[in-house]
């Protein structure tokens, strides 16, 4: 009997809403046939599909008195999930799917990342600290993992033995993360090319995209937003820079749309 695969996402706060995780579970019905189970993780399930499980959201576990609940996705890492186990693909909400998602879980790799470079163009300034320039080079964007639930569990260990000196080394929860992973030796990436910037991947560089539409490069299977624009603004008609236009993007809007 095949294993049921599992796809998460999280949702807290304002900034996003059930549209949006309705959306992405419409993509990811779109581009993966293959038996799966959808849950988003939550602290306001109304106006969800039917066809997604809402979760509470995991506890994190700080101490009492720590609030600081911004590494909220690092709760993703307990060993006891729910009760969940299994493969699981963890997908942000600002994102778009283009294509299959079934090698996004064949891939092989005991934890599977995005690197985050390969979503930006180079800085050259960064060279001026060589150590801090190879740590950058090795952190993995969390927009899109794949795992083993429980098998982590260490990631989390880690932040809750002393979350104050995590959140003073480290700037974002990606790069403790990332540093936990390589400390295991579990620090892999997806593919190249698989997991793509809308800015830097799909819209022409510069003057080009005056006589350009934005377009999908041939292996993507992701479409993210690192950085500006926003989805938001792009999908408002928004982003645009004098040096940049955004032109039509109806391919985008069709796979985001479901």
């Amino acid at each position: 009997m095949s294993e049921t695969l599992l796809v998460l996402c999280m949702k807290w706060g304002t900034l996003y809403s059930a549209d949006d995780v309705n959306r992405l579970a419409a993509g990811v019905s779109n581009h993966l046939n293959r038996p799966y189970r959808f849950i988003c993780f939550t602290d306001d399930a109304k106006g969800l599909a039917p066809g997604v499980e809402a979760f509470p959201l995991p506890p994190l576990g700080l101490a009492k008195g720590h609030k600081d609940s911004r590494w909220q996705k690092l709760a993703l890492f307990r060993k006891d999930l729910f009760g969940l186990r299994g493969t699981a693909l963890f997908l942000d909400l600002d994102l778009v799917i283009v294509g299959d998602l079934a090698r996004f879980f064949d891939q092989p790799g005991r934890f599977l990342i995005i690197r985050d470079d390969d979503l930006f163009r180079p800085k050259p300034l960064r060279k001026i600290n060589p150590a801090r320039d190879r740590f950058l080079h090795s952190v993995g964007n969390s927009s899109v993992f794949r795992y083993e639930i429980g098998a982590h569990d260490y990631i989390l260990d880690a932040y809750l033995s002393d979350p104050v000196a995590a959140t003073s080394r480290y700037e974002i929860s990606q790069q403790f993360q990332s540093a936990q992973l390589a400390q295991h030796g579990n620090l892999n990436y997806w593919p190249k090319g698989w997991c793509v910037s809308f800015k830097n991947d799909c819209v022409p560089r510069n003057f080009r995209s005056f006589f350009k539409d934005p377009s999908l490069p041939e292996d993507a299977g992701i479409v993210l937003f690192a950085g500006n624009p926003k989805m938001s603004e792009v999908f408002s008609g928004g982003g645009h820079k004098w040096y940049r236009r955004i032109g039509r993007i109806d391919w985008l809007r069709t796979a985001w749309e479901g």
